[in-house]
Parts: C-alpha cells; structure tokens; sequence
C-alpha cells in the first residue's frame, strides 16, 4: 500500500538539496527578523505591504507600511539600490508579500519574504506594535 505522502517519490538527495538550499536567497523567517532587530544586526529595510488600515491595528515593529501595490521606485528613492528589502503580509493565507516583493524585483531591488507574515510572527510569540 502506498500513502499519498510516498505516491511520488522524493527527489533525489542532491536536488533537494539544491532546491531548500536555494530557499534561502528568497525568504527568510520572523525569528531571523526578530533577532536582528534585537540584536541591532538589523542591515535590511522591513516592509508591511498591507494597507495602511491593517498596519494600523498592529505590525511588525520597525516595519514600515508600503502597500504592495504602492510600491514603485519614486517611493524607494531614498534607498541606495543594493538595499535589501523583507517584505512581509498577513500570513500563509494572503499573497500580498509575493505581490510586493515581485514588484520590488522587477524595480531591480534585492527582496526577501518573511514566511508567515503577521501570523508568524505571533505564532512566535512576538509582539505587535
């Protein structure tokens, strides 16, 4: 008997590896994001793409709100170009984040995603401001 789960075998080791390793260039986590806040390491700018009513009622602390669909490159001009953004919305269920860091990638910015977005970070346990 075969489970779902094993219906498709697995890849092969060296493809998982690639493809988990690869990860990594294009999201990061709210503990990361957390810890460097805390620990003063903080060397990217973290966006709330949601709207401004949203953001309003609690966000990461130090995010700043930019609406994904806001984000054009007279808002980032204050920005030098090799500045890494983390975007980040309500979580698993919302695709704003992709929306907003595929904008700022076609502006040719470096971007993150923050997985788990506001329900992450309090899955966490961390606080909103």
């Amino acid at each position: 008997m075969t489970s779902a789960v094993s219906a498709v075998p697995a890849a092969p080791s060296d493809q998982a590896l690639a493809h988990f390793s690869a990860a990594f260039s294009y999201e990061t986590d709210c503990a990361d994001v957390h810890h460097a806040f805390a620990s003063g390491e903080q060397d990217f700018v973290l966006l709330d793409v949601r709207s401004p009513e949203l953001y309003a009622k609690g966000y990461v602390p130090g995010a700043l709100n930019l609406p994904q669909g806001k984000i054009v490159e007279a808002k980032l001009r204050e920005y030098p170009m090799e500045t890494l953004f983390v975007v980040y919305c309500a979580g698993p269920h919302c695709n704003g984040a992709h929306r907003g860091a595929e904008r700022l990638a076609r502006l040719g910015r470096p971007v993150k995603l923050m997985i788990g977005g506001v329900t992450g970070w309090l899955d966490e346990g961390f606080a909103l401001a």
